[in-house]
This record gives structure tokens, sequence and C-alpha cells, in this order.
């Protein structure tokens, strides 16, 4: 390998690794569902990122972005971009005759509340501990517990065999669902985040994987100088100008390049980089709005703030309030 290739493939490294990083839950939601055909679920909680897998039996993902539905089998790991509804089933043409809702409420279509009905002990549902279908779900409630480039990332499906990720981290997900331990829902949030981590990763090693347009733009001599600036100083002045400089093209040649690699003008980029950074920082309990302002490159809370609620659709001080902070 080449210092060249060798310093590219530590790029893409970095980038993949900021963007996992956005995954942070806070009350994510584990369940295990205990089921016998003929069963299907529709999920329509809102959740913005939702995992299934299979501990056993086999079972089908139908979503409406999906071309056809998905059949997974123990040790499958299905990804599910929200807030689309999706069903679950024994079956593809099984009607859904249960429907997860928002605030972690399972009913009948026709609105009868099943929760004590079906409740088999902790985080567990269904009518018979032995009956022959397990299926483990999580899920993340808050999109602030998401990078948006984390969200743009992901297709609106993805679905991972049993061989091509390392499914030896179920056995221990599976394990702790199950326990109402002290600071349980702490252990759960992280194993969310690490299951979540093991997906991705190796969906992103796969051969014939097709990463997002600003992963593969890493690797370009001109864009990736200018990607990694972006990202090692998100705080810097930066302009096109600026940038191209540094990247030793003309200005009109980076924005075009920039934009033609990445998908969106270098300033959007920034932005949008930015106040990623800044959702991040307004969870910490010490952060000020003037201090983060200045860590991302604003000259003050007021223009943070703007930039914010054009970005988030609402003020940091809202986004605090509704997220908390750590």
């Amino acid at each position: 390998m080449t210092t060249a290739e060798a310093e590219t493939g530590d790029t893409l490294t970095e980038a993949l690794t900021e963007v996992l990083s956005g995954a942070r839950a806070r009350g994510g939601l584990f369940h295990r569902a205990v089921l016998a055909p003929p069963w299907a679920v529709r999920v329509q909680d809102g959740a913005p990122l939702s995992l299934a897998c299979m501990l056993r039996g086999d079972g089908w993902v139908l979503h409406p972005a999906a071309p056809q539905p998905v059949r997974i089998a123990p040790g499958d790991v299905v990804v599910l971009c929200g807030p689309t509804p999706y069903v679950l089933a024994d079956d593809p043409a099984t009607e859904p005759g249960l429907l997860i809702q928002p605030g972690d409420c399972c009913t009948t279509p026709d609105g009868t509340d099943m929760c004590e009905k079906l409740a088999l002990g902790v985080r567990t549902w269904g009518r018979d501990a032995d009956d022959p279908t397990v299926l483990l779900s999580g899920n993340y409630q808050l999109y602030g517990d998401l990078s948006t480039r984390l969200l743009d990332t992901l297709p609106p499906v993805l679905v991972l065999r049993e061989g091509e990720w390392d499914a030896a981290v179920l056995p221990l997900v599976a394990t702790e669902v199950v326990k109402d331990a002290p600071g349980q829902q702490l252990v759960l949030d992280r194993l969310l985040d690490l299951l979540l981590v093991s997906v991705l990763r190796a969906w992103f090693a796969r051969p014939q994987a097709q990463p997002p347009a600003w992963y593969r733009a890493q690797s370009d001599p001109v864009v990736g100088v200018a990607l990694r600036l972006l990202h090692e100083h998100p705080g810097h002045g930066w302009t096109v100008a600026s940038l191209a400089a540094e990247a030793g093209v003309s200005r009109a040649g980076l924005a075009r390049r920039f934009t033609g690699l990445v998908g969106e003008p270098p300033m959007t980029y920034l932005a949008r980089r930015r106040i990623d950074l800044a959702a991040r920082l307004l969870r910490e309990p010490d952060a000020t709005l003037a201090s983060v302002a200045r860590r991302v490159g604003y000259a003050d809370g007021f223009a943070l703030s703007t930039a914010f609620k054009r970005l988030r659709g609402m003020s940091p001080a809202a986004y605090r309030a509704e997220h908390g902070a750590r």
C-alpha cells in the first residue's frame, strides 16, 4: 500500500468514525416479541431509526420503499429509517393484527390496548413464551440522538445476513433486554449504539457496498482536502475561496467539483456540519449558547440561533428543552 492510499484509508475511516459517533441513544426502546403464525405487526411509532433482529424462527419485512418483501432469518438484522411505518410478519400476505403506536403503545387495529394482555415479562410481549418465533427490536426515540449526516447515509431499508456482520453481539443484547437492574436503561442505550455501529461498519465494508457521495468524495484529491479541512476545523471562517486556495484549485473549480461529488455546495455542507456539532455540544450541561457559537464558527449566540432554527426547525433553547443536557 502506498502512502497516499494509506492516507486515503485513514481519512475514510475517520469520516466513518465521525458519522457513527453521532449515534448516542437516550431512552431507546428495546423489545422481545414471542410470536406464533399467523402474525403481523405494523410499526407506526414515528421513531427516526429502528433495528429488528431474528433470534428464533423467521419472518418478513414490508416497507413502502422496498420493491418487494424482505425475508429475515435468525442472526439477520434489518435497519429501518423512520418515520415511515413498516410491517413485520410471518408471511407477506398476513394482515397486521397489532399496531405499535407512538409512546410505546401496542393496540389492535380497532384501538384496543394490548400492552397488559400481551405482557410476558420484562420488555417481552406475546401470548406464549414457547411460541416458535422470537423477534428482537430496538429503536432510537429522538432525532437529536442521530446526526443528520448519519440518517442521510442510510437507505430506507438495510439488511445484513448473519454471516455479513458480527452477529455475536446478539446474545449479549438478548440477555440484557430482559433484565431489570439498576442503570439498565443506560446499558440498553449503549447496546443499541453498539448494535447500530456493528451493523453499519459491516455494511460499509462489503465489496458491493455503495457508500454515500460524501464518503466516496473523501478520496478525491481536491474535494478530499476540502472535506478534511471542514471536518478538522469547522469553526474556522472558511469561504469557498479559502478552501479552493488550500486545495490548489480555482474557486469555481472547487465549487463545481465539490457539489458534483458531495451533492451540495461547500458552504451548505459546512453549515450542516456546524449545526450537527452545535446540537451535540448543546447537550453538555455546562455549555452556553455563546461558547457553542464560538466553537462551531458563529460570531455570537444570535447568529447560531438563526442558523440552528433554519436547519433544525427549532431554536437552540427549544432543542435543549426537548433533548436536555447529558
